[in-house]
């Protein structure tokens, strides 16, 4: 498989600040080369179905999508429902990785099909510990169906 087109993450991601430190902790400790970043459910949904933008585009989907709930243009709920929808896609495990802890969203987004959910730390250096966790056994320790 050529690595030219291949991404190993999307990550959907309103807050610079968070995205940043979730790669830069990936990254640090080799988990991840190559992700995707991007800011709101449309692009999410645009990239994950090769339209928009990324329409005719040829490209590998990510191993791991790493999604937010609260996010401008299509909720991660949204995101969710509408790749868990799709015969391809609900393959892909997503993570949900947020700041909410409310009970509706989390019983929401496992009846849409979350592999894990995820309460986002407040603490710094905590938010970086759960990333490399989060990294280890969902890039480098789950199999994936081929």
């Amino acid at each position: 498989m050529s690595t030219d087109n291949f991404i190993e993450v999307l990550f959907v991601e309103d807050r610079p600040e968070d995205a940043d430190l979730a790669i830069r902790s990936l990254k640090k400790h080799n988990l991840i080369n190559k992700v995707k970043l991007v800011e709101d459910g449309q692009e999410a949904l645009d990239y994950l179905f090769k339209e928009g933008p990324y329409q005719g585009e040829n490209y590998i989907l990510p191993k791991l999508v790493l999604l937010d709930l609260k996010l401008p243009k299509v909720n991660g709920l949204e995101v969710l429902e509408r790749m868990k929808s799709d015969a391809t896609l609900k393959k892909i495990p997503v993570v949900i990785l947020t700041s909410s802890n409310e009970d509706i969203d989390i019983k929401k987004a496992y009846e849409l099909g979350v592999n894990s959910y995820i309460v986002k730390p407040v603490d710094f250096q905590k938010f970086a510990d759960a990333m490399q966790q989060l990294g280890m056994y969902w890039l480098l320790l789950n199999k994936y169906p081929d």
